[in-house]
């Protein structure tokens, strides 16, 4: 009996000790089944459902009046376009179902039929021809250009519109990413005068708004109600300058922030935050002039792309503020074939395309000769000078070449003269730029009057094929043909384009994945932690 009674009591401490050790290695056993997806998922932390934004240089809500980038990217909270754009840049439906063309200048477009607006009231065709003839009607928007081209509107019904166009218009549905404002809300109201809180269809609506803060709260009846985020509210906070945004930053007060200042790190410091860097669509590259004899010879032009450091370009002239690119599609668009061999610096690669063509390096230059006479690869490199940064890569370009053997006369112009030069296309070689666009269109790069003159019937045939076409697949691998073409021959040469950082908390739970146009992708799933 004595040793029973001691098994009996090693049984229970055993039992006990299995017990205790059950309770604190697996707490989550016993709890209900959402209470233990929220231990595994949150780690035991406090789940905090509002964000803190900042801004300066504030000026209105209203999307279609604002000149504030911020507005613009947090103006996708609150207000929604027909089209939008995924994180890939490709097209995707919003509050348009359909874009159909049915004539070379008529679209029929198809909209949803369950969307409110943030009052209550139905969202219409009418909503729709009311936001394009505000913005035809003369107001300073940066939308007006999506709309310019837009010569006639039919609302068919509720949900139905027919436009027409002036002329022809390659991809005409990557314009109509502007966002829609309610015609009942505006009605008998100057829309220009900007006299109301605005509201629009998304997930968010302004709650309240004072000098001080705009209040966001979660849109509970937005159509979209599978997506509804975690946080409740946004508050986006109003700062007199930069300055002081930055420092709201800095000690906590704002959970995330976008800067293209290459110093934020002067103001801000380095630790307590998250960052993620993406590439913007301020695109810089060398247009070659296919009517000059000597540029018209793709070794030429070849030794040129290989003979050019573009990375010394970045690293000397921007402090590896840009990023070095390939081709005006890479800036993360999904149509974008990876030619990163563009981008080589190789003077073996560059010395060969032109002495497989009988090229010859005399006194430091390379010369040919060709019908009894002497030719030479001497250059106009023309930019502008108002561009101190674009000088700077001039010259550090001419520097480059002239090492290798081949001559720029750099000629610096007054914006007047370089932009007469730009439009007749009277130069060899010129540094220019533009704000890349969401379409593929191509035609600045390969369409008729293309920047290069440039002209090859198999790409002429390709370009003209791709601007019917609505299958994704089937265009992308046209437009893959013609980046072979083109990259090989070498019409223009990419140069870097403009950095964005995004600066966050580290606090701050979620898949943050931003782009130059919309930096909120995925916060339905965001929220914060204590």
């Amino acid at each position: 009996m004595q040793g029973l009674k001691y098994v009996f009591i090693i049984i229970l401490i055993g039992l006990i000790a299995f017990a205790g050790y059950s309770l604190y290695s697996k707490p989550e056993e016993g709890l209900s089944e959402n209470m233990q997806q929220i231990v595994k998922e949150e780690d035991y932390t406090q789940i905090i459902t509002t964000l803190r934004l900042g801004i300066c240089n504030y000026d209105t809500m209203n999307p279609l009046l604002s000149k504030n980038k911020n507005i613009q990217y947090y103006s996708k909270l609150i207000f929604e376009p027909l089209f939008g754009i995924n994180e890939d840049f490709s097209l995707k439906q919003c509050l348009a179902t359909e874009c159909s063309r049915t004539g070379d200048k008529t679209y029929l477009i198809k909209l949803r039929k369950d969307v409110k607006w943030q009052d209550g009231n139905p969202f219409t065709a009418k909503d729709v021809k009311y936001t394009i003839d505000v913005l035809k009607s003369g107001i300073n928007s940066i939308y007006s250009d999506n709309v310019r081209s837009i010569s006639g509107l039919e609302v068919i019904d509720d949900y139905t519109l027919r436009v027409s166009v002036f002329e022809q218009i390659p991809f005409f549905e990557y314009n109509l990413i502007f966002p829609i404002m309610p015609e009942h809300y505006y009605f008998g109201v100057n829309f220009a005068d900007d006299p109301l809180t605005p509201i629009g269809t998304g997930m968010f609506k302004i709650e309240n708004r004072t000098t001080s803060y705009i209040k966001l709260v979660r849109n509970e009846e937005w159509w979209n109600s599978t997506n509804l985020p975690k946080l409740e509210g946004i508050t986006i906070n109003v700062y007199l300058d930069a300055g002081e945004l930055y420092n709201a930053f800095k000690i906590g007060n704002v959970d995330m922030l976008v800067t293209e200042n290459d110093n934020y790190a002067e103001y801000v410091g380095t630790i307590g935050f998250e960052t993620k860097e993406f590439k913007g669509r301020e695109y810089d590259f060398i247009a070659i002039n296919q009517n000059n004899n000597i540029l018209s010879r793709k070794e030429v032009r070849q030794a040129m792309n290989y003979a050019i450091d573009k990375n010394n370009i970045v690293a000397s002239v921007f402090n590896n503020k840009c990023y070095v690119v390939n081709n005006s599609l890479d800036y993360g668009s999904w149509l974008y074939k990876d030619a990163s061999n563009l981008s080589e610096y190789n003077l073996e690669n560059a010395q060969k395309a032109l002495q497989d063509n009988g090229w010859n390096l005399t006194s430091r230059q390379w010369t040919k000769i060709e019908n009894y006479r002497t030719i030479k690869t001497s250059f106009n490199l023309f930019v502008n000078s108002s561009n101190n940064r674009r000088v700077q890569v001039a010259e550090n370009i001419r520097a480059q070449l002239e090492n290798f053997g081949i001559t720029l006369n750099v000629k610096a112009l007054n914006d007047n003269q370089y932009n007469s030069y730009l439009e007749k296309k009277n130069y060899d070689l010129i540094i220019t730029g533009l704000n890349l666009s969401f379409s593929p269109n191509l035609a600045t790069f390969y369409g008729n009057n293309n920047l290069a003159n440039y002209n090859n019937e198999e790409v002429n045939k390709l370009y003209s094929s791709i601007l019917n076409i609505s299958d994704k697949k089937l265009l992308k691998e046209k437009i893959h043909e013609i980046q072979n073409i083109t990259n090989d021959d070498i019409i223009y040469i990419p140069l870097y384009i403009n950095k964005i950082t995004l600066l966050y908390s580290s606090d701050l739970v979620g898949d943050v994945n931003p782009n130059w146009y919309n930096i909120f992708y995925n916060i339905e799933k965001w929220y914060r932690k204590n």
